[in-house]
């Protein structure tokens, strides 16, 4: 006899309803009703507007800026514990505050590590994301983690682009194992970025440890924030003797001055994925989305299916928005 499955309902947060809206079409079903109660100094109260009893609940909110949207992630898996969901996927594309994986300085604090004990506090059964900046955040929590890889999204793309005397970069010696992995699946080099930071969001000195010289050069990285390592390093790089730059990155954070030092910045394109919204649309700015590798994931979960025959690069995802 067939598994009989619980019914499967997908929610979406307040500031994630535009790559939600793509997950559930793309799995096949309408989103649920989820909805926000806000009083009039500020704070919020999750509401379901139907039935979870019983039910398999995905819950999609990334955690970018501000916190309000971590603390309605929280706030939105203690209401469906307490309304008696049997079980709740708590699914965060960008999994904020995992900048802060160590205590790399005194008298600070593992942001990451406290998230991911508020996530399990608050009655998530199982976590899934995408490109956490530290992989080893995994191991942060005591409930089951799906870390789901854009190189199954980026990898096709960059082929398309049928680029010759290709070379991938690694933007610091952190992103070291991502860009061999991606160098590997696409035959060609790898470079390294080695930088030297003031402080957090400021560079102090960079230099390219291998030959660019005649490349077409691919950055890839987790996270653009200000774009100053990026920048930065397109220019050092066309100093060197390259023919282009194009960096792949993840999740677009894009704080501060960021769309003006991209578009201001000898970078051919950026290419992004959707796990955080644009503030605006720039022509330097290519858009991936992640929802059908989402929709993918979230079946294979809820028919105890494999996630690992996600990462196989033959998947033919269709990943281009057009803006």
């Amino acid at each position: 006899m067939p598994a009989k499955f619980n019914p499967l309902k997908i929610f979406s947060g307040t500031h994630s309803e535009y790559l939600s809206e793509r997950i559930a079409h793309s799995y096949g079903q309408k989103l649920g009703s989820l909805s926000v109660n806000r009083f009039s100094d500020g704070e919020f109260q999750p509401v379901f507007n139907e039935t979870v009893r019983g039910c398999d609940v995905f819950i999609i909110q990334s955690t970018f800026a501000p916190t309000e949207n971590l603390m309605e992630m929280l706030f939105s898996i203690d209401a469906a514990k307490r309304a008696s969901a049997h079980y709740v996927t708590a699914v965060i594309p960008y999994f904020g505050f995992a900048r802060q994986d160590r205590k790399d300085k005194p008298r600070v604090s593992i942001g990451s590590k406290l998230v991911a004990n508020l996530l399990t506090a608050a009655g998530a059964s199982r976590i899934m994301t995408m490109d956490l900046h530290a992989p080893q955040i995994q191991g942060f929590f005591d409930i089951p983690v799906d870390h789901l890889d854009s190189s199954v999204i980026f990898i096709p793309y960059i082929k398309s682009l049928a680029l010759e005397d290709l070379v991938i970069a690694a933007p610091d010696m952190g992103g070291t194992q991502r860009a061999r992995y991606f160098a590997q699946n696409l035959f060609a080099e790898l470079v390294i970025c080695d930088k030297h930071r003031k402080r957090a969001n400021q560079i102090d000195a960079m230099r390219i440890i291998g030959d660019v010289k005649d490349k077409n050069v691919v950055i890839v990285d987790d996270i653009v924030d200000t774009g100053g390592t990026l920048t930065k390093a397109a220019d050092i790089m066309l100093d060197q003797g390259a023919k282009s730059v194009r960096a792949f990155c993840t999740h677009p954070v894009l704080s501060g001055k960021a769309y003006e030092n991209i578009e201001n910045s000898n970078l051919t394109e950026l290419i992004v994925c959707d796990t955080i919204p644009l503030k605006h649309a720039s022509p330097k700015i290519k858009i991936l989305t992640v929802s059908h590798l989402f929709a993918e994931a979230i079946r294979n979960v809820y028919e105890h299916g494999s996630i690992s025959s996600l990462f196989h690069m033959s998947n033919n995802y269709q990943t281009t928005l057009s803006l």
